[in-house]
Order: C-alpha cells, then sequence, then structure tokens
C-alpha cells in the first residue's frame, strides 16, 4: 500500500503550515475585476463592448464594497480577532483592500477618459452646459419642465428639515445656497429619481447626450427661486451596508426576510463618492451627516456612479457591438419533433449554454405542465428572470393539478425581494413552495420530472451548473445535464426530500452533495491521483470553476502538486492558491479567462491513471465553487457524468478548449498577480471556437453525418516530482 504521507514534516516546503501559502481572498477579487477592467481596454473589442466591461467593472467594485467591505468593517467595529486564512486580520485586510481599492478607482476613471475620448471621435458626445447650443438649451428646458421638474423634490436642511434618506446607490446634488436678501445660507439636497435615465438624449442625427445632473443645475432656480443663489454644489452617490442577518429561530422565514430586507435599505452608509469640484464646507456636511469616516470618502472625476454609463450603448450602431450571434438548438430534440422526453430517453445530452439555447431547459419544463401523463415535479430556484418562464411552467403545472414542489432560496443576495414575488405567486396557483434550511443556502439546481409510461413511473432530471435564468443563460457559460439514468434520478428524489423534509440521505448512489459528501468526494479523487502518480501512473487534474479558496481543498492539491500530479486550474475569479511555487505548486498551473462570456460552469476532472482526455478519467459538473461557503454552507451537487457522448463533450471539447485558449486567457503567478496570455489575432479562443462548433451530444443523427469539430489538442507538460 502507498504511504499518502508522502513527506515527513523535514521534507516540506517551509509554506507547507504557514498563512502565507494562501492569497488573500478580497485582493484576489480585486486582482479578477481588474481583468474585467482590462477589457475595457482592449482595443480588439468594439467599442460599445468597451463601455460595457467598464459599467461591469464598475457596478462589481460597487457590490463588493457593499458586501465585502461592509463585513469586515462590520468584524473591525465588533471587535472580532479572528483572522482569514492568510493571517491578516480585519483590520489589516480592511486597509489593504481600502488602499488596493483607491488605485483601482483611479484607474476606472483614466479609463473613462479614454473611451469618452473615444465615443467623441465617434460622433457620440457626453456634453457639459458650456459645450451646448442654443438650440440644445431649449430642448432641454422644455425637457425640464415636462419630464424631470414634476419628479424632482428640493429639500433644504435646518432643523425644521432633517437630513433625508437616500437609498443604496442613490445620486444626489449637494447644494450650499446663500439668501442675499436675508444674508442667511442654507443647505439643501436633489436626489436624482432612479428611474429617470442618467444621460439624456439631445436631439439630432447623432447620439449626443446631456447628463440629468447638468440639467438639474442648469435649471436651478426653478427648484430655488431667487434671491436663493447656488453658492456651491456637488454630485455625490452613497453606498450602504447590504448584508442581511437572518437568526435560526426564525418562525417564518418569508416574512422574516421582508423584515430584514426593509432594514437593509436603511443599511449604514459605508461608502461615500463626490465630485472631484467639491468643497471642504460642502464636504464636511456630508461627512457629519451620513456619518462617514474619511477613509470611506472616494473622491471621483466628474462622473460618481460610473455604471451608468451603460445607457450609452444602443443598437444604433452594431459595429460597435460584438457580431450578432445565435445560440444552436440541440438536433437531437428537433429529431423527436421537439419531445424532450423521448429524446432524453434515447440517450443523455448535456446543452452548452450560451452556445446553446437556454429555451432546451424552458421547453421541458413547459412539456412536463403540458404533458397528461406528467404526474410531479419538482424545481429548485435560486435566481430567475422578472419575467421567469420557468416560474410560469410551474404555476401552469399546479392549475392543471399536477404535484408542483419549487424550493425557492430567499437568502440570494440582491434577488431576494423577486424571489419573495415569485413564491407568493406560486403558492397562490397550488404550488407546495418550501424555503429549505435556515442555516444552509440551496445552491444547487435541479429540476426533477416524474412520468406515468404505461404501468409504470419514470422520472427527468435536470442538473445545472448555472441559475434558471434565461437572460443570464445568454452570457453566462454553463451546462445543462439531461438524464433519465435510474440511479441519477433516485438520488434527485432524495435530495429534495433532504431539502423539503430534512430527511438526511444515507442511501445516495451516486451524487455527490454539499455539506455531505461532495467535499470528501473531491479528496478523495485526488488522493487517488496522488496514488497513480506515486505508482508512476498518469496522473493529472483539469478543474474549472469561479473560485478556488477553501483551505483544505489547496492544501490537497498542493499535496498533490508535490506528488507530481500535473494541475491545470481554470479559475474565473478569486484564487487563493499560490501557483508555480518550487517544491508547492510547481505543478499546478492557473488561469482565467475574461471575455465576451462570463465563465460560470464548474467542471472536475480527473485521470484516473491515463492521459487525459480519455474515456477512463472521471468527469463532473457541479453548482459548487471550491469554497468553504459553497462546501460546508449551502446545499450543492456534484454529478458524475457516465454516459460516453456527454463525457466526450465535457472533457474533450469544453475542457480542451478552455485549456487551449490563448486569446482570452490570463496566467497567475505565485504573487496573486495575473499576466495575459501573448495572443495574435490566429490565435485560438475557446469563446470562437464554441460558436463556431457544435457540440457533441446533442447532435443527433448529425454527429454521424456531418464532419466532427477539428479534435483539440492539450499540449501536455510534463509534471515536476519531489526529490526523494
Amino acid at each position: 500500500m502507498i504511504d499518502l504521507n508522502i513527506m515527513d514534516k523535514a521534507q516540506q516546503h517551509p509554506l507547507t503550515d504557514e498563512p502565507e501559502r494562501f492569497l488573500n481572498r478580497e485582493l484576489s477579487w480585486i486582482a479578477f475585476n481588474r481583468r474585467v477592467l482590462e477589457e475595457a481596454n482592449n482595443e480588439l473589442h468594439p467599442l460599445f463592448e468597451r463601455v460595457r466591461f467598464l459599467s461591469i467593472a464598475a457596478n462589481n467594485q460597487e457590490e463588493f464594497f457593499m458586501v465585502r467591505v461592509a463585513g469586515l468593517k462590520a468584524q473591525v467595529d465588533a471587535g472580532i480577532s479572528t483572522r482569514s486564512a492568510d493571517g491578516r486580520s480585519s483590520q489589516q485586510q480592511l486597509q489593504a483592500i481600502l488602499s488596493e481599492s483607491a488605485r483601482f478607482a483611479a484607474d476606472l476613471h483614466s479609463c473613462w477618459k479614454v473611451l469618452k475620448d473615444e465615443l467623441s471621435n465617434h460622433k457620440i458626445k457626453i456634453l457639459r452646459p458650456g459645450e451646448l447650443r442654443a438650440t440644445d438649451k431649449t430642448w432641454l428646458g422644455k425637457h425640464f419642465d415636462t419630464d424631470i421638474f414634476p419628479v424632482l423634490t428640493p429639500i433644504a436642511v435646518d432643523p425644521a428639515h432633517p437630513f433625508p434618506f437616500i437609498q443604496n446607490k442613490g445620486i444626489a446634488i449637494a447644494l450650499q445656497l446663500i439668501d442675499k436678501t436675508r444674508k442667511q445660507d442654507l443647505d439643501a439636497l436633489i436626489v436624482l429619481p432612479p428611474y429617470l435615465n442618467r444621460f439624456i438624449r439631445l436631439p439630432g442625427v447623432h447620439p449626443r447626450y446631456a447628463l440629468l445632473e447638468d440639467v438639474i443645475l442648469m435649471h436651478i432656480e426653478k427648484l430655488f427661486p431667487r434671491p436663493m443663489q447656488v453658492k456651491d454644489h456637488a454630485v455625490f452617490r452613497i453606498l450602504r451596508d447590504s448584508e442581511i442577518e437572518i437568526r435560526e429561530e426564525a418562525e417564518d422565514l418569508m416574512e422574516t426576510f421582508e423584515t430584514a430586507l426593509k432594514r437593509r435599505r436603511r443599511g449604514n452608509v459605508i461608502r461615500l463618492t463626490v465630485t472631484s469640484s467639491i468643497t471642504d464646507d460642502l464636504l464636511d456636511f456630508l461627512t457629519q451627516q451620513l456619518k462617514v469616516d474619511t477613509q470611506d470618502i472616494l473622491n471621483f472625476g466628474e462622473l460618481v456612479g460610473l455604471a451608468d454609463i451603460s445607457e450609452l450603448i444602443t443598437d444604433e450602431r452594431r459595429d460597435y457591438l460584438f457580431p450578432p450571434f445565435d445560440a444552436r438548438f440541440p438536433e437531437r430534440i428537433r429529431e423527436f419533433g421537439g419531445d424532450c422526453f423521448a429524446a432524453i430517453q434515447h440517450k443523455d445530452i448535456v446543452v452548452h449554454h450560451p452556445y446553446e439555447s437556454f429555451n432546451v431547459v424552458i421547453r421541458f419544463l413547459r412539456q412536463a405542465a403540458q404533458d397528461p401523463d406528467v404526474v410531479s415535479i419538482k424545481q429548485t430556484i435560486y435566481r430567475t428572470s422578472s419575467d421567469s418562464p420557468v416560474v410560469e411552467a410551474l404555476i401552469e403545472a399546479a392549475e392543471a393539478g399536477k404535484s408542483v414542489t419549487a424550493l425557492v432560496e430567499l437568502k440570494a443576495r440582491f434577488d431576494e425581494e423577486a424571489n419573495i414575488r415569485w413564491a407568493r405567486n406560486m403558492e397562490r396557483a397550488g404550488v407546495q413552495v418550501v424555503f429549505g434550511f435556515v442555516d444552509l443556502k440551496t445552491h444547487t439546481k435541479i429540476s426533477l420530472v416524474t412520468r406515468r409510461e404505461g404501468r409504470r413511473l419514470r422520472s427527468y432530471a435536470h442538473f445545472g451548473t448555472g441559475n434558471y435564468h434565461p437572460d443570464t443563460a445568454r452570457i453566462y457559460t454553463d451546462l445543462s445535464y439531461f438524464t433519465c439514468d435510474k440511479e441519477l434520478c433516485h438520488d434527485a428524489a432524495i435530495l429534495f426530500n433532504y431539502m423539503t423534509g430534512y430527511a438526511v440521505p444515507n442511501d445516495l448512489h451516486c451524487l455527490g452533495v454539499a455539506p455531505l459528501n461532495l467535499k470528501s468526494t473531491l479528496m478523495n479523487c485526488i488522493d487517488t491521483e496522488i496514488k497513480h502518480a506515486l505508482a508512476g501512473k498518469p496522473a493529472q487534474i483539469w478543474m474549472k470553476c469561479n473560485s478556488i479558496l477553501d483551505p483544505e481543498m489547496i492544501d490537497k492539491l498542493y499535496e498533490a502538486s508535490q506528488a507530481g500530479v500535473e494541475i491545470d486550474l481554470v479559475v474565473r475569479g478569486i484564487c487563493t492558491l499560490r501557483p508555480g511555487i518550487a517544491g508547492l505548486s510547481d505543478n499546478i498551473r492557473v488561469k482565467s479567462i475574461v471575455g465576451r462570456f462570463l465563465e460560470h460552469s464548474r467542471i472536475y476532472c480527473f485521470a484516473n491513471g491515463a492521459d487525459m482526455p480519455s474515456r477512463k478519467a472521471r468527469v463532473f459538473i457541479s453548482s459548487a465553487d471550491l469554497m468553504p461557503r459553497n462546501l460546508d454552507y449551502r446545499i450543492e451537487v456534484l454529478v458524475p457524468i457516465e454516459n460516453q457522448t456527454v463525457h466526450k463533450q465535457i472533457l474533450d471539447q469544453i475542457m480542451a478548449a478552455n485549456l487551449k485558449d490563448r486569446k482570452q486567457s490570463w496566467l497567475m503567478q505565485p504573487d496573486g498577480t495575473y499576466e495575459r496570455m501573448d495572443a495574435s489575432e490566429d490565435d485560438f479562443s475557446a469563446h470562437e471556437y464554441f460558436m463556431t462548433n457544435p457540440s457533441l451530444s446533442g447532435r443527433g443523427k448529425a454527429l454521424d453525418l456531418a464532419p466532427m469539430p477539428p479534435r483539440l489538442r492539450v499540449k501536455k507538460r510534463k509534471a515536476k516530482k519531489k526529490p526523494g
């Protein structure tokens, strides 16, 4: 028997037991958002897409402050002494974040200045008041009177008029006014209504815009008539603490969340962003009224709320957008006349979003709702759209008399209100709505349909790596796996019983379920690769996920690297593992793909004694990233892929393409920084490959009749083994 303790303490790398073997989670996230920002600087992208990337980076940064920074500030205020995995206190993390975020904000502003100039060069102009024509001012005057003035509320701030509540992400104009008749100063505010466009389109052939705040200031006398005069003004934006705390003893989870959401709207201000022209007097007024510290103030050029620039993206100039892309619909289902059940009975199918349409998932559920032979539908809902066809199908099924159960996760951050609304709508239609666990977030994505076929019942399951959200499915890369395999459907039924009735599964056949056995299943697979490496057999691990930061999982990967296992990780976002350190992680390579589509699928592959890709490899898809919250505090699923065609599609096609990609790839360095891979116009792009090559499992007869997509060859690296 091979001893898995391959090194005694004397042989171990100096970092093996030190916190420095991990990178900081928060700084790793900022590094990811910097990669997003770099796409806004990427001149190979169309102009509007660069604007979109900048808007996304700005919005990402705001949400980071609303959740992560707010959480750290709460820890500091509470005197919590717990340190992060990399050994930093909450205060040390906070200081490092604020320092790095200040640099990032400067880079956001610099990027906006460049893009604004480029927009102007392409006759798309954002005009300040001094640049407006007389005809523009006349038009804006009428527009202000009819569409802006009626919804504005000027508010004086004095002992009789307290400082008003400003909602999270709210933008307002702070004013210092002087009444020359009475020789009195007055502080005042005008909150910008969130439903008004920030960029007001001016008449003309070419797009020209005026800022909403500029238009308001141009007509300030209509809000504060003479003898009032503006002495000073500035535009500011606030971010509030958006974390929600739910106590375990809550009796009615939906009512508890509704109360918590109201509290969140009034969360503490954790970030105040002001325009650079603000005076000290006006800034003092805001800091006192909003109760913010100096370190929580960001001076940000001329445009606060940079995420709003997404309003500039229109369909008028298609050449400024990525070329149109139409998602394919699986030929297999077309061959069966659109009958999803017949197609799945014939063979398992995996649908690769967004390259293949999410309409397959919707058709599956609608067919289940309308099929008289379907007796029950069980469904998890984590995130979905405002006009969800998934929820509509469940309501239709319930109204048709079927047994319908929906496991709705109320703790899906920023989607809590939508999920409460959907839950109430479904309950009214007769859907059995369950909210799962108070202390565990239900993050798994499963549908289970049971159908009467002759004298017996057959179940059909859908396992997803992404959400049941038709809008995000157009830009997120995810996998939808359809099967009627008896063991997988059995396990899915057992899992639903666990989520609805707390019946802990004790007879799962093949699924890995967090927090029960998902983590141990992956750890055992890594141990198997270590055994193969020590026995001189091929030993490889390919993983694709959004984040890796579970300390135990990282240490196990370090152990595998030291044993000689060749490890390739495709991690879009946070990664606190340090790759490429001699003697510790020199067999681990980490890359991040950031581009037109958001990498979101989770895939875990283990060579199992043969060079990858091979049929012998163990392949899993999952809803879980390798984070403590996913592995220990959420309901997640790890699905083994046994069907030969699906196995080949995921391993030989999807994973191979991700490892082969150069155009949108960044290589992670041991210090946590990233370097973009050198790439020419002709180098391989995973996104372009999937847009132009059909997948394997959904091709049906076309798989035999049409040429196969070009086989992807991944260059094998020679693993470095630990001496001794």
